[in-house]
């Protein structure tokens, strides 16, 4: 199982946390867009690049065939097979060869158009709908959803860290990637962490101390396989 974060939350994850970085990505300026990032060897515009591209993915996915019934939930996707060696050099490739030219305002116009294009496409589709992901898996819509809200929000940490700036993840959107990293099961208190600090932890973007290793092991915390 997932969590117990259901698909209208999950939906309205999506949604603030895309129209969040449409906010940001407006206000940067051309040198901003030439930062590297902690994602190498990705630029914020390469990044960015990445970002809208796994946000639109949606839109072909509904247009193809519906796969007779669902094989692999959000925590699958997530999977290490999915980010072998080959698979991992063809989506480095693919981030850059998706940058586009432009400002600010011209890359939040135009993820701005992505990401509400494919909300429109999730909410013509009928419910348990399924769809086939790139990687060849069956997914429940809600589910794939479910991996977009992580996309989007975890790599806007990585673009507030290489902007400079506090992370905006927006509470909807922490939610789901929290549940999703926990299983719906609280985070050990002696921890201490809030949500951004597991989601830093659990992804990789903050290094967990040995002795907080020891205690999301014991947990079951899902340290999730993706790169970026």
């Amino acid at each position: 199982m997932t969590g117990v974060t259901g698909p209208r939350q999950v939906r309205t994850a999506f949604h603030d946390e895309c129209a969040q970085l449409v906010e940001v990505l407006a206000g940067l300026a051309d040198g901003d867009l030439d930062r590297p990032t902690d994602c190498p060897p990705w630029t914020v515009r390469e990044l960015v690049a990445h970002v809208r591209a796994g946000a639109a993915r949606l839109v072909d996915m509904l247009a193809a065939p519906a796969p007779s019934r669902a094989e692999v939930d959000a925590t699958g996707y997530f999977g290490a097979a999915k980010f072998a060696p080959a698979v991992d050099a063809d989506r480095i490739d693919g981030g850059r060869r998706a940058a586009r030219a432009g400002d600010g305002a011209a890359l939040a116009a135009d993820f701005d158009a992505a990401w509400r294009t494919t909300l429109d496409a999730v909410d013509r589709a009928p419910a348990g709908r399924v769809v086939r992901t790139r990687h060849g898996d069956a997914m429940a819509l809600a589910e794939f959803l479910r991996t977009r809200v992580v996309e989007v929000g975890v790599h806007g940490l990585d673009l507030a860290a290489a902007l400079g700036r506090d992370p905006w993840l927006t509470p909807t959107a922490a939610a789901v990637i929290a549940d999703l990293l926990t299983g719906g099961r609280p985070v050990p208190p002696e921890l201490g962490w809030d949500r951004l600090d597991l989601i830093r932890k659990i992804t990789g973007r903050v290094p967990l101390a040995p002795h907080e290793r020891l205690i999301v092991d014991a947990a079951g915390l899902r340290r999730l396989s993706f790169a970026g």
